[in-house]
């Protein structure tokens, strides 16, 4: 089995455990990723889940959709609205079909060449890169509503593949800022959650990250400020990437606000 299709496979797993648990009100209810309901957040993932499925299995079909969000766009209508209307449904009826169609993939995805190229919105991707994406995807989105309903993440050796893509990402924070690239990458040293040590680069005047993994992914997922986290960082070009690390494809965002998304703290015996 592919590493990347078994880490997108547990990573739909975990987010559906804490859908399963989440009542009927709180699938309306804005996280503080834009506003975006765990509703709105669904129909977005199982949306571009089935596009790049059907990329690779039915590419009429991702044609079709692919061309109907561009339309979407050019008449200034809302994603959020394509994606509802793409999808059909809501609550957990949503988080059926979604679940059930992500384990769907991972099995269909096993047999594929890690190298064969899978048409996307931008530049064809390896269908390695696209699990690792459709993962990340799934994993940052996550967060939000880990966050609204005031719970940790268990996670596991799966992160490594989103912080191997924050680090391979490097250079592309740069680029997507129209930035001259740093000849060096920082040093960086992070505990897995496992307590294992992952290092990447080597040491040099590009300074160094050290910390958790966790704090690293949350940092270049843009799901949380640098300042927000306990990552210790030295250099000035280690403190300028990570304040501007974007590890996903699109036009340039920036991070969010210091404070602005952090886990809600519940009153005991809150629902």
């Amino acid at each position: 089995m592919l590493i990347q299709t078994r880490d997108f496979s547990q990573e739909v797993e975990v987010l559906a455990a804490l859908l399963q648990s989440m009542d009927i009100e709180q699938w309306t209810q804005p996280t503080q990723f834009k506003q975006w309901t765990p509703e709105q957040i669904l129909h977005h993932l199982h949306c571009w889940n089935e596009a790049v499925d059907w990329a690779v299995h039915a590419p009429q079909a991702f044609q079709a959709r692919l061309e109907s969000s561009r339309e979407h766009v050019r008449r200034g209508l809302s994603m959020r609205l394509f994606e509802q209307e793409a999808v059909g449904c809501s609550g957990p009826a949503l988080l059926e079909r979604w679940a059930t169609f992500g384990r769907e993939m991972g099995e269909r995805w096993q047999t594929l060449d890690p190298r064969q190229r899978v048409e996307w919105a931008g530049p064809p991707m390896s269908v390695r890169s696209s699990l690792t994406a459709r993962q990340m995807e799934t994993w940052a989105h996550g967060q939000a509503i880990f966050d609204m309903l005031g719970q940790d993440r268990m996670e596991s050796e799966r992160l490594r593949s989103i912080v191997v893509l924050g680090v391979n990402t490097f250079g592309w924070s740069y680029r997507v800022r129209s930035l001259d690239i740093p000849p060096q990458m920082p040093q960086i040293e992070l505990t897995g959650p496992s307590g294992e040590l992952w290092s990447f680069g080597e040491t040099g005047d590009a300074g160094s990250v050290r910390g958790s993994a966790r704090d690293f992914a949350q940092v270049v997922t843009q799901t949380r400020h640098l300042l927000d986290t306990a990552l210790q960082v030295q250099g000035e070009v280690a403190r300028h990437w990570l304040l501007h690390a974007q590890c996903f494809a699109g036009a340039a965002q920036e991070p969010p606000a210091p404070g602005l998304r952090h886990k809600v703290l519940r009153a005991v015996g809150a629902g």
